[in-house]
């Protein structure tokens, strides 16, 4: 309650003080002045305020009277502007009525030369699309131009052709024709792999290919840069063709031409190689290529100690003198070593010479066999684990990208490839290797069962 009672009087008091301010500072300013002088200066100020109020109304009614005539001014434009369009309507009309009639001059006076000049424009356009895309362009690559601007001004039907531009037409179409059967060698600059430029010899065959150095090179319509290719043919025939070609001036080589200007050569950048594929096995994939140069390796060896075993037990079958350099040597010592034994005792000790050369004979044998079937189940693995990634990729991505499940694929695809290819050929060397082995090994109890055989005789011989 007090508050709201002291707050009106503070407000007052405030008031007092801001009203007595000017006051105040006038006596201030002048002590000595009297309330003759105050007056005066009150009625000078109202005179003063009277004169400013005056000038400010005088400044209103100049803009006033100023943006009225900028008013009737923008009028009087608006109005020319509006007369001045009537007028270019009328012209436009009158014009475009005279461009008709001019136009159907035009075409009665062409008459068929009209529709020549439409033929000109359509084989302009479309020989230039063929000049861009060719690989004469190299030698002449100034063609697209001129052939533009004749398909331009063909298009309009304010330019007529002359006789020397229908003619160049006809020498470009009749050049590119002549140029597509011959075998030209020039000089041109040409990037090689590392993307320098070098200048270079170039055989171009036709339309079809360019060689330099044994190499097949491409050639980009945008850039009309001449590349060499990244990676060669494969094939011998087609890179040794090359090569003749580069280095025989004149007569007949024969030559792997790629009939699509490039497109085949290209797409050889794209295909994979031996060592991609083995690649895209992955680890299962490099499992089966080692068990497979593991089994070659050990058929190798089989093979040849085998084969010269064979040749020593042959030697010996011919020979009267025993030798322990082959397996049947020492058995028919060990006849001999028992030759006084009774013939059970000399059937066992034949049969346990035989035994002790077995081994030998059969080493390693049995782990061949192990690789020609592992290699398939290995093979089978490898699938399974394709299609696992596949599904997941699947599962992730959808279907809308086959790219990103041609992986999967390639790796389930690749490992059946791959021990199939390992487990063929295993188990075609086990078997010869197995039947050398068994023929060694006929021998030895063939040539056993004869020692045994002649002792019974001899036996039954003495005992009658």
């Amino acid at each position: 309650m007090k508050n709201s009672m002291r707050r009106p009087a503070a407000v007052i008091v405030a008031a007092a003080i801001f009203c007595l301010l000017p006051l105040g500072a006038a006596l201030a300013q002048d002590k000595a002045a009297s309330l003759d002088d105050l007056l005066r200066q009150v009625e000078q100020g109202r005179v003063n305020d009277q004169r400013e109020f005056r000038e400010r109304e005088q400044r209103f009614i100049n803009a006033r009277n100023a943006q009225r005539s900028m008013l009737q001014r923008a009028v009087r434009e608006r109005t020319a502007e509006e007369n001045r369009s009537t007028q270019l309507e009328d012209t436009f009309g009158e014009n475009e009525i005279r461009t008709s009639e001019l136009s159907a001059a035009l075409d009665r006076r062409l008459g068929s030369l009209k529709e020549l000049f439409g033929i000109l424009q359509q084989v302009s356009g479309e020989t230039m699309a063929l000049l861009d895309n060719s690989l004469t362009s190299i030698q002449f690559p100034d063609r697209g131009e001129f052939l533009g601007a004749l398909a331009t001004k063909m298009g309009t039907s304010s330019e007529l052709a002359s006789i020397e531009e229908i003619e160049r037409l006809w020498y470009e179409l009749q050049r590119e024709m002549t140029e597509q059967g011959r075998v030209v060698r020039f000089s041109t600059t040409v990037l090689n792999t590392n993307g320098e430029a070098e200048e270079r010899e170039v055989v171009r065959v036709g339309v079809f290919n360019v060689v330099s150095d044994g190499k097949y090179l491409q050639y980009s319509p945008k850039t009309g840069n001449l590349t060499e290719l990244g990676r060669q043919p494969q094939q011998a025939r087609f890179t040794d063709s090359a090569e003749d070609l580069s280095d025989k001036h004149d007569g007949q080589v024969v030559f792997g031409l790629d009939p699509t200007s490039g497109q085949i050569l290209s797409l050889l950048l794209r295909s994979p190689t031996f060592a991609d594929r083995v690649k895209m096995g992955g680890i299962v994939g490099y499992i089966i290529m080692a068990l497979g140069v593991v089994a070659l390796l050990i058929a190798f060896e089989r093979l040849l100690v085998l084969t010269l075993t064979a040749n020593k037990v042959n030697r010996q079958l011919k020979s009267d003198e025993l030798s322990d350099n082959n397996p049947l040597g020492r058995v028919l010592l060990a006849s001999q070593k028992y030759r006084d034994a009774d013939l059970e005792t000399l059937e066992l000790k034949l049969g346990e010479a035989i035994l002790k050369e077995t081994p030998a004979l059969t080493r390693a044998l049995m782990f061949l066999k192990i690789i020609a079937v592992v290699a398939p189940l290995l093979g089978l693995l490898g699938t399974v684990t394709g299609m696992i990634k596949t599904f997941q990729i699947i599962t992730l991505y959808g279907t809308g990208d086959p790219t990103l499940m041609a992986g999967g694929i390639s790796q389930a695809l690749v490992t059946t490839v791959q021990g199939l290819s390992v487990a063929i050929p295993t188990v075609l060397l086990h078997t010869l290797v197995t039947g050398r082995s068994k023929k060694i090994t006929h021998v030895l109890q063939e040539q056993s069962a004869g020692i045994v055989a002649e002792r019974s005789e001899a036996q039954h011989a003495q005992s009658a």
